[in-house]
């Protein structure tokens, strides 16, 4: 067996069925109790969203934390990616149409799973020594499975989940699709590319969540929106294929998709497992990395910043996975046998022309630094819970970190590109490291299902006007004056012990 043959075994392996009935059980369970609350309440969520960004709430931040709007703009950045324009190209040409019926559902399923996983990640949220705020699943699994429940497992599950999302970092992030597409466009060396790009990566990243923040609220809507009107245009003029398409993506998400064109066919289990794996990366509900901002958010109520996760799926899945979907499949790109990020460079190519490599070739570049830049702010927040009573060494790490973080590019790309490999052996390991995070936080999410539920009748009583949601006493975990005089005696201890090392080093 060769390297890729290893890779795709693993891959179609541990996204078997089991981990598929897992996964969708989850989903499920929290979208039928809450009763369908994004759509329900879709109005709602978009007036608290979409309908508030201009807004002194929205755009509003204190001393260590980060505005919910910048926290939105760069979760957005982080799910509004590469994964958009190669991801679900990719999951068409694995898994064929049908794969992106399961893109959509779990789209469905993660407006809730989002919702519940930013909830907790707020409720749970901490502050470190320094007065700086951070949330996530490690932070909910620690304090509310192990300490609130007092279940020991909580502990090993917040071990677990860190090791798995940090292992996430050597996977190379954005920056294969990104020399991929630049290659296909212009013909400019790959590995070039991700150097140029290391670069301006770096110099994004170096001061830390303020300039990642000023990045994303810049570059999010502008490439967002600029993206979404070229690829209706797409649509538009190839608009008399589109109820075919549909009949496509719908038939073919049963039945086994056979050959067509350059197309080799799928069978049923690998259209599942490629629409949801695809619609995970791309719009991380269930991945447990939006929290991990959002928990330093200035947020007044849990769920209602939860709200914003909804609102991201819908923005990241249904609307710009669901362009590049149709876009492929309208213009019949998907039956030309390429793979990747290439497919639909060939379906804008075909309405626009040389313009339409050249537009691709941009979008990849804001949507790759976003995305990346974004999720070294959730790698920060995952350290800083794995070593908080260790400051010294913390920002140490933090600082190596930052180092050395753009390398895995150079070295996923040089290896794919040297060995002769393709796009299907990037995402097969992106499938892979995905695994551990995802078991874990919904494991979390599922058993902390009573705690989320307190918080979401909570938020229906104070903002709905829900006469039978009843309102919980503490809306944060720290409120609650035990806990909060705990994390303070244990936040003095950090500081003490940081303020003696660094004042050796004088």
């Amino acid at each position: 067996m060769t390297f890729a043959d290893v890779l795709y075994y693993l891959d179609d392996l541990l996204w078997g069925k089991p981990f598929l009935v897992f996964v969708l059980f989850i989903g499920l369970y929290f979208t039928l109790r809450a009763k369908f609350f994004p759509f329900a309440h879709f109005g709602h969520i978009m007036k608290n969203t979409l309908g508030s960004v201009t807004s002194k709430e929205a755009n509003n931040k204190k001393e260590g934390m980060v505005s919910p709007f910048e926290a939105v703009c760069i979760a957005i950045g982080g799910c509004v990616g590469c994964g958009n324009i190669g991801g679900v190209a990719s999951a068409i040409a694995v898994g064929g149409p049908g794969s992106i019926f399961w893109l959509w559902l779990w789209a469905f399923f993660g407006m809730m799973i989002k919702c519940v996983e930013i909830t907790l990640g707020c409720h749970y949220r901490s502050r470190d020594e320094k007065g700086n705020y951070f949330g996530g699943a490690t932070y909910f699994m620690e304090k509310g499975i192990y300490i609130q429940q007092g279940i020991k497992f909580g502990a090993f599950l917040a071990f677990a989940f860190g090791i798995g999302f940090i292992a996430q970092f050597f996977g190379g992030s954005q920056a294969y699709t990104i020399s991929e597409i630049l290659n296909v466009s212009f013909g400019i060396n790959m590995i070039l590319v991700t150097v140029l790009y290391s670069i301006a990566l770096w110099y994004i990243i170096w001061k830390g969540t303020p300039r990642i923040a000023k990045f994303a609220t810049k570059v999010v809507p502008f490439m967002t929106v600029g993206y979404v009107i070229f690829g209706l245009i797409i649509i538009i003029i190839n608009i008399p294929n589109l109820p075919s398409v549909f009949g496509l993506i719908f038939s073919k998400a049963f039945t086994p998709t056979a050959a067509v064109g350059g197309f080799t066919g799928a069978a049923v289990s690998k259209t599942i497992a490629k629409g949801l794996s695809r619609s995970m990366n791309s719009n991380e509900a269930g991945q447990g990395s939006s929290p991990l901002i959002h928990g330093s958010a200035n947020c007044e109520h849990p769920v209602k910043q939860g709200l914003w996760g909804s609102f991201e799926v819908f923005t990241d899945t249904l609307i710009v996975c669901s362009v590049t979907a149709l876009s492929i499949l309208c213009t019949g790109a998907w039956t030309s046998g390429k793979t990747g990020a290439t497919l639909t460079i060939l379906a804008y190519t075909k309405v626009f022309g040389q313009f339409g490599s050249l537009f691709i070739g941009i979008m990849a570049i804001f949507f790759g630094l976003t995305t990346t830049s974004g999720w070294f702010t959730y790698y920060c927040a995952v350290i800083n819970h794995g070593l908080r009573y260790k400051p010294v060494l913390r920002d140490k790490i933090l600082f190596i970190f930052k180092l050395v973080f753009p390398i895995p590019n150079l070295v996923i790309v040089s290896a794919i590109t040297l060995g002769g490999y393709n796009a299907d052996v990037f995402w097969a390991i992106v499938d892979i490291t995905l695994i551990v995070p995802v078991f874990t936080n919904l494991i979390g999410l599922f058993l902390l299902r009573n705690k989320f539920f307190e918080l979401f009748n909570d938020y229906k009583a104070r903002y709905l006007g829900d006469k039978n949601a009843k309102k919980v006493q503490y809306i944060f975990y720290e409120d609650d004056p035990v806990v909060a005089k705990h994390a303070d005696e244990v936040r003095a201890k950090v500081k003490a012990v940081a303020d003696a090392a660094y004042a050796k080093k004088r």
